[in-house]
């Protein structure tokens, strides 16, 4: 993504076409488009050749770009999962890794990045009820392994709002259930961590389309990415009107949930119920 939005800087700043900067690698508009997004892989000789089209002609700014297009094209640790994951999911992966601030609402369970081992067991079982074994366990092992960004020293700051109806809503048994209420407790005391809990008692919200997630990235050449999860498949937004949407929409559910401290209260609160 960082290398498509530097790319289509450069073409625009030349006020080149995509139809002409197709031509120019033997593709077509919409392979510079793709590009442009970060949504395929690159070939050292495009990328080269589409410098030498901008009049990237400085053997450092060249360098740094073919290096940066040799990155890209390197398979991310998620890879190994990829018999396991769905095709969509991969690409959303890759993104969390790389966003430095990370907005999210739940309302069917609680997010991944803040899943027990035993709680992600029960979700991952349910959801995929015909799977074998092995084939959940994996799946489960990638969800912690996510985990580990949270807690890493270039830990992204995470902000997420969780619909009470995820707590309240059972995976596994009491003890697991008990065990997670626990478990967010004491993460959300982390410094990057803000966990806000929207109650029922607050009635309609602004979340009322369902779970998403806002991605935000370090680099200020890419925008920002909502993600929406549906049953066969996947929507990454980064159209600005769409975001922002999204973001007031975040924003709002943020302002009307008690804040991180109450949360807290209503989790303990919980769990002297569970």
């Amino acid at each position: 993504m960082l290398l498509g939005s530097q790319l289509r800087r450069l073409r625009e700043s030349r006020g080149i076409t995509r139809e002409a900067a197709g031509y120019s690698i033997r593709a077509s508009e919409s392979k510079i488009s793709r590009m442009e997004l970060g949504r395929v892989s690159f070939k050292t000789r495009d990328v080269e050749d589409l410098l030498t089209l901008y009049g990237i002609t400085d053997e450092t700014e060249r360098n740094s770009l073919l290096s940066l297009a040799k990155e890209a094209n390197v398979a991310g640790w998620w890879h190994s999962y990829s018999d396991v994951l769905p095709t969509w999911f991969p690409t959303y992966v890759g993104l969390e890794g790389a966003a430095s601030l990370i907005r999210s609402y739940e309302v069917q369970f609680v997010h991944g990045l803040l899943q027990t081992e035993a709680y992600a067991h029960a979700v991952v079982e349910r959801g995929m009820k015909n799977a074998s074994v092995s084939d959940i366990d994996k799946r489960v092992a990638l969800r912690m392994e996510r985990q580990k960004y949270l807690v890493s020293e270039n830990a992204p700051d995470f902000h997420v709002v969780l619909d009470e109806a995820a707590l309240r809503r059972p995976y596994g048994d009491r003890e697991v259930m008990r065990s997670q209420l626990q478990h967010l407790i004491e993460i959300s005391e982390r410094p990057n961590v803000r966990l806000q809990v929207m109650p029922f008692s607050f009635g309609g919200h602004a979340g009322e389309s369902g779970a998403f997630t806002v991605l935000t990235f370090p680099e200020s050449d890419l925008s920002d990415v909502v993600y929406l999860e549906q049953l066969t498949s996947a929507l990454y937004l980064d159209k600005q009107e769409d975001v922002t949407q999204y973001e007031k929409a975040m924003q709002q559910l943020q302002d009307d949930s008690p804040g991180p401290n109450e949360s807290r209260d209503v989790l303990r609160g919980l769990l002297q119920l569970s």
